[in-house]
């Protein structure tokens, strides 16, 4: 609400003026208790403004995005109110009493993340399961509501450490559902530049790590570094960008080291003796794991004999960081009268030269509490020599103590937009380039030694074609949601408004628009308004905000724009609401996990016929309890049930009659299947040790288990026509060696058959089964994570492989299914763009056919944009899968694949 004049109740703080101007007005507002629902959440002031962010609490406990914003002026003490915005849940009623405990949250919390890890990279190398680092820590921040319909309380856990073979840091925030103890919502705490590799292709195993012992979860550092006695005033230095340009330093001699350091007191205001610092620390040989969410044992800041750095420090990218940072910090304060990144004047840390299991780390995050740079290699230089990266990274600690976007979905793409534009403004106003110039909206086109700026850019904000029609709808365990892949459609309309309202009032409507409107879970709609806002407050005319309104139009950002994306598949289930779970097909009929329209409801099972006829019907029992993972044959429907004691496998046959409890355990991987009278399933014992259990449906009492021990796993399992397909490592006797196999077992005769050994050095992948053969997944050594999609009789012969590891037609695979005809796989292109290729799609070979010969490649089974996960065989050609291409997730299919795609 803008264009407000009225007087604001005297005395206190400003948020108590806010609270209190908020309740004589709850008639308007509709907020039933301002100064008992809202707590302060921060305040800034400026040119006689104050703009308080108010958190809503229900019953004491916070409501993820629900933040008000009160605009004030105050002029001697006389506060008057501007204007309000943001989210108040007003329908909020679920209870504020968990049933769960922190020590369970972390625990499932930890287990979700070791899943899906495992899903996407493939369990099975000891060298990797066994090491400490593997081992994730979770911290609980205790209760929040998540904002759905009228509320789900769940605890909040932060879960971190490596957790891949490719070293590649993990940090995701995980909210449990505080009474069953089912994940229903997680998306990255890491804010990179670029895309994670992991979440463009699967991570091959590269061998052993070296335990150093496990990690210690502190979470992010708020102080600068381990404290450190006082010491003289800041000097002027120099040193040597990596573009070869000289520039000044500001630097300190350090007594203790007797070098002079990259520390920097003169920018951030701070009384005598305070610790506020700027400073550059050198990580070189830090796992990137260990940088992330804790500070590192051992690190120092950058030092020198002299105040003039040296070629080390430039090479290093420490001159650059180090400068960089300064130029970061300068135009937040002089531009927008920002004191460092949360507004209050906190230490601003860069660590430069992580690396990843000894190789380098090509990316850049910040982690909540610091900025981490990777070295480079013989392409990239340090990610900290492009001024664009450094600002965007800063900028992501503006918005964290700002609106605090959510990084997840559109308000994760908004939040990286918001870097990419301040990254690239800061760039521009230090290079003095022209809003208008075509090369203005690179982002990271400097971090190249070989490549041209064109070439070697991640993303670019003017390329003039990302809109609301190129949106790639996904699931949020990939890329969080598409915060890189759809970023710059929202980049791209604010890097308009540069060249249609100029680069200073621009800069200004976005930096109002970030600091006095956005809040955490606003998408691209709200994003456009909130520009709108802060445009008519700062004076724009009636000409100028046609302008801006006609950036965003002509990047499709418009109300209702979700509604213009369309798809090629038939809808057989809309919005389930779901996260974490999958599909069974088979028989004619599908199964699938669906929670209510607002996603409040524990999730429940539904079954419906694969042709579209009839109406679905829910199988599971409304007991509070998440049932997720179905299976289905075609006649009874098999899922697990998860709630606060932990998991149940249960049956209910497609024809009704009573729900059968077959097994009840600790912890349930991804994998369930039914076939006849044999149900498999994947299991986790604690540390993610993986196991196989098939039992009789008949029989349940009569249960083999295969794995789920220190020496001995099992994972990827699936049913067939009475055979269960798995992955096997164990121990050879008592001797330092392991065996890697893919095995299948005649459930009648209880033949456990090697089907294939596979080396050491080979990751193995989710397998499927049908009548004749046996088909799984496998990547080797290559560092780019292609695999392999393998099939071989069920007696071990006729091995083939129906891709292959490298070329045009390898894939980054990363599941499948099959039918007696078809084998489909869910993948993604291989390819450095970010593009719809780089998210999960769905491939079809013939079971039976020969690679290279017509019909044995069938193609993309559906041209659709956006995510094609969780695809399961129903029989022929016909597969059903979960597909996010509308924003929201929907059950579809295609009785047969489309073929090629344009």
């Amino acid at each position: 609400m803008r264009g407000i004049h009225e007087q604001a109740p005297a005395g206190g703080t400003a948020a108590d003026a806010a609270r209190a101007y908020l309740d004589q007005r709850r008639d308007r507002y509709r907020i039933p208790d301002a100064r008992h629902d809202l707590v302060p959440a921060g305040t800034t002031t400026g040119n006689g403004e104050e703009t308080v962010r108010l958190q809503q609490r229900l019953r004491g406990v916070p409501v993820l995005g629900g933040q008000y914003i009160v605009r004030m002026e105050n002029r001697d003490g006389r506060r008057t109110v501007t204007g309000t915005s943001g989210k108040y849940f007003t329908g909020l009623r679920t209870g504020t009493t968990d049933d769960i405990g922190a020590a369970l949250a972390v625990e499932r919390a930890v287990d979700a993340v070791l899943t899906d890890l495992d899903d996407r990279h493939w369990a099975g190398r000891p060298d990797v399961a066994d090491t400490p680092e593997r081992q994730l820590k979770g911290t609980d921040h205790g209760l929040v509501v998540l904002p759905r319909g009228s509320g789900v309380l769940t605890r909040h856990v932060t879960v971190e450490g490596a957790g891949t073979a490719g070293g590649e840091p993990v940090r995701r925030e995980v909210y449990i559902d505080a009474h069953a103890g089912y994940p229903v919502l997680q998306y990255s705490g890491l804010q990179t530049f670029g895309a994670p590799r992991t979440a463009t292709a699967p991570r091959t195993a590269t061998g052993p790590r070296t335990a150093t012992g496990p990690r210690t979860a502190t979470g992010p550092r708020t102080a600068a570094a381990p404290a450190r006695e006082p010491v003289p005033a800041v000097e002027r230095g120099a040193g040597v960008r990596l573009d070869g340009t000289t520039v000044p330093l500001e630097v300190e001699y350090d007594g203790n080291s007797a070098q002079y350091v990259l520390r920097d007191r003169s920018r951030i205001p701070a009384p005598e003796w305070d610790d506020r610092v700027l400073a550059t620390w050198d990580a070189r040989g830090t796992q990137v794991d260990d940088a992330s969410g804790q500070w590192p044992d051992g690190i120092r800041e950058f030092g020198s004999p002299t105040p003039a750095f040296g070629a080390d420090a430039t090479e290093a990218g420490a001159v650059d960081a180090h400068w960089a940072a300064a130029q970061v910090y300068d135009y937040f304060r002089a531009e927008h009268g920002r004191d460092s990144l949360d507004g209050h004047g906190m230490s601003i840390n860069s660590l430069l030269g992580v690396t990843q299991y000894g190789q380098p780390y090509l990316n850049a995050f910040w982690d909540g509490a610091k900025m981490v740079y990777g070295g480079g290699d013989a392409e990239y230089l340090p990610f900290s020599a492009s001024l664009d990266v450094v600002g965007h990274e800063m900028t992501h600690g503006v918005i964290q103590h700002s609106a605090n976007l959510v990084y997840a979905g559109q308000s994760g793409a908004m939040n990286e937009a918001i870097a990419d534009y301040f990254g690239n403004t800061i760039e521009a106003a230090v290079k003095g380039t022209a809003a208008d110039d075509p090369d203005a909206g690179l982002l990271g086109e400097g971090l190249c030694r070989t490549k041209g700026p064109r070439e070697c850019a991640v993303r670019d904000l003017n390329d003039g074609r990302t809109t609301t029609g190129s949106f790639l709808g996904i699931d949020f365990l990939n890329d969080s949601g598409g915060v890189h892949l759809n970023s710059t459609i929202f980049g791209g309309a604010l890097w308009d408004t540069r060249t249609e309202l100029g680069a200073d009032l621009a800069d200004r409507v976005v930096y109002r628009a970030l600091t006095q409107y956005l809040t955490p879970l606003d998408g691209f709609t709200e994003g456009r308004d909130a520009m709108l806002a802060a445009a008519k407050d700062l004076g724009v005319d009636t000409a100028g905000q046609k302008k801006l309104k006609r950036a965003f139009t002509a990047h499709g950002i418009v109300p209702g724009w979700e509604l213009a994306l369309g798809s090629d598949s038939e809808l057989l289930f809309d919005r389930i609401n779901t996260t974490t779970t999958n599909l069974g097909a088979g028989g004619g009929w599908w199964a699938a996990s669906k929670s209510n329209e607002d996603g409040t409801e524990p999730y429940s099972v539904w079954a419906g016929r694969a042709d579209g006829k009839g109406l679905p019907k829910l199988i599971s029992p409304n007991d509070g309890r998440y049932h997720v993972r179905p299976a289905t044959d075609g006649k009874t429907v098999v899922w697990q049930a998860q709630g606060p004691g932990g998991v149940d496998i249960l049956a209910r046959s497609l024809a009704g009659g009573p729900v059968r409890t077959l097994w009840h355990g600790r912890s349930a991987g991804s994998a369930t299947g039914v076939d006849g009278d044999v149900v498999a399933f994947d299991y986790l014992n604690v540390g993610g040790r993986g196991g196989v259990v098939y039992l009789s449906l008949k029989d349940p009492a009569n249960v083999v288990s295969i794995g789920g021990g220190t020496y001995h796993r099992s994972h990827g399992s699936s049913v067939s026509h009475g055979k269960v397909a798995y992955q096997d490592m164990r121990r050879v006797g008592l001797t330092a060696k392991y065996e890697w196999s893919t095995r299948v077992v005649d459930v009648a005769t209880g033949e456990d058959r090697e089907v294939q050994q596979s080396d050491g050095a080979t990751s193995l992948g989710p397998t499927a089964v049908n009548g004749t053969h046996v088909f799984w997944l496998l990547a080797g050594e290559a560092e780019d994570g292609k695999t392999t999609l393998r099939r071989a009789a069920l007696d071990g012969s006729e091995v083939v492989d129906l891709t292959p590891p490298s070329g045009p037609e390898s894939l980054y695979a990363y599941d499948l299914t099959a039918s007696e005809d078809s084998v489909t796989v869910g993948a993604y292109v291989p390819g450095a763009e970010i593009s719809n290729a780089t998210i999960p799609k769905l491939y079809q070979y013939a079971a039976g056919g020969t690679p290279g010969e017509p019909g044995a490649r069938r193609g993309r089974v559906s041209c659709n944009r956006g995510g094609q996960t969780g695809a399961a065989a129903v029989g022929g050609s016909q597969v059903v899968w979960l597909d996010s291409t509308t924003g929201r997730t929907d059950v579809v299919t295609r009785a047969r694949p489309t073929g090629r795609c344009g």
